[in-house]
């Protein structure tokens, strides 16, 4: 339980310093200083070794470096949940399962059929279908002892295997042209990986080594690094010998706060920037934002509402003590904040797109799309919240 709340606290305050970092990257992208704030991104950086190497500017290396460690992390996440935490009751599992596929099948839906039109903004239709686990449990924080902590937790679990989601579908949906000499070498990783973990190797040296080849290979392969901070996530052993030192709740422990105050909000300062005096009027109802703030603020409380109802009638599963079916459905709207996940798709699907004469480009617009639908899930659903919660004794 101490490590639970723990968890939740950092996310929580990562959610602020999220929300800090976008509100920042927004306040220079309209201002007189958003060419420094483009020239800031644009820097190049390289790496270079003998006659290879890499070269990428800035937002680049923080949204296919940085966000490795990111997704590292949440394979880190994942194994330890599936294996002692939340994850691992079954009976327990269904009811955010069930949640989870319904919170992303329903926005997609929406998403999709708003922009049934267009091939290219279709590409778009998974940015609605995650949760940020930081920003939600940002908003949760603010109505204090109002929220039980098993809301916190239902919530939290949703997003996890929202999480698992959306991996999924950049591994299947968002992979460029394939290298098959690339993908033969990262498979050669992912057996040494394998070859560590079953050796009961509790270093985390040589996964890290290990990982940083698989990285480059994944990268050069067509199908996105960050998947291969998953890989390194799973393969690393949550027990050392003996059973005592756990090398991944160490590694979690220590990677946890660089991501939450770090990286994520890198990332979040990088891609959330928007000039809205450069949109075209009634920029926010074209398909791509459209379909996105639909998808989050209609789908996704639909969707999760319908899974829970659904795994309920069928007596499959029960709500949790202390947790009525109103606060569910503030929870749900709060699932309807996307944010990190959401733009993160949004890169991958409309990268190299080029939008119709007159229209919005599609980086741009996806980026609104996620901020409307994103801060008025989090208004509405901290509103709704605030009204059917009473505070919880100490």
């Amino acid at each position: 339980m101490n490590a639970l709340r723990d968890f939740l606290r950092i996310e929580t305050l990562a959610g602020l310093a999220l929300v800090a970092a976008a509100a920042l990257a927004l306040a220079l992208d309209n201002t007189g200083l958003s060419r420094f704030y483009d020239a800031l991104l644009d820097v190049p950086l390289a790496i270079q070794v003998g006659d290879s190497g890499l070269a990428k500017p800035l937002v680049l290396w923080i949204n296919d470096g940085l966000m490795a460690i990111f997704f590292l992390l949440v394979g880190l996440e994942l194994k330890r949940e599936a294996k002692e935490g939340e994850l691992a009751e079954g009976g327990r599992l269904l009811l955010p399962l069930a949640a989870a596929i319904g919170g992303m099948a329903a926005p997609a839906l929406i998403y999709a059929a708003v922009n049934a039109g267009d091939p290219v903004a279709l590409r778009g239709w998974a940015i609605p279908s995650a949760t940020d686990i930081a920003f939600t449990l940002a908003v949760l924080a603010l109505l204090g002892s109002r929220v039980p902590l098993a809301l916190k937790v239902l919530v939290t679990a949703i997003a996890i295997f929202d999480d698992v989601g959306a991996i999924a579908i950049i591994a299947v949906f968002y992979t460029a042209d394939l290298s098959m000499l690339s993908l033969a070498l990262a498979g050669a990783g992912l057996v040494v990986l394998l070859a560590l973990n079953l050796a009961g190797v509790s270093r985390i040296t040589p996964y890290v080594l290990v990982g940083v080849f698989l990285w480059v290979c994944v990268l050069k392969s067509g199908i996105h690094a960050t998947l291969a901070g998953v890989a390194v996530g799973l393969a690393i052993p949550l027990h050392g010998r003996g059973g005592g030192h756990s090398p991944l709740r160490d590694l979690e422990h220590r990677l946890h706060p660089w991501v939450a105050f770090a990286i994520v909000p890198l990332f979040g300062f990088a891609n959330a920037g928007v000039t809205f005096a450069e949109m075209p009027s009634g920029a926010l109802f074209e398909g791509v934002p459209l379909g996105t703030l639909l998808g989050l603020f209609v789908g996704k409380p639909v969707g999760v509402m319908l899974g829970m109802v659904l795994i309920v009638r069928l007596g499959l599963a029960s709500l949790p003590e202390g947790v009525t079916w109103r606060m569910v459905l503030g929870g749900a709207m709060l699932c309807g904040i996307g944010f990190t996940m959401s733009l993160f798709i949004g890169l991958l699907a409309f990268e190299g797109a080029v939008a119709p004469a007159g229209a919005a480009d599609y980086p741009s617009a996806m980026r609104l799309g996620v901020l409307a639908g994103s801060l008025l899930s989090a208004v509405l659903g901290f509103l709704v919240l605030r009204a059917v919660a009473k505070p919880q004794p100490a």
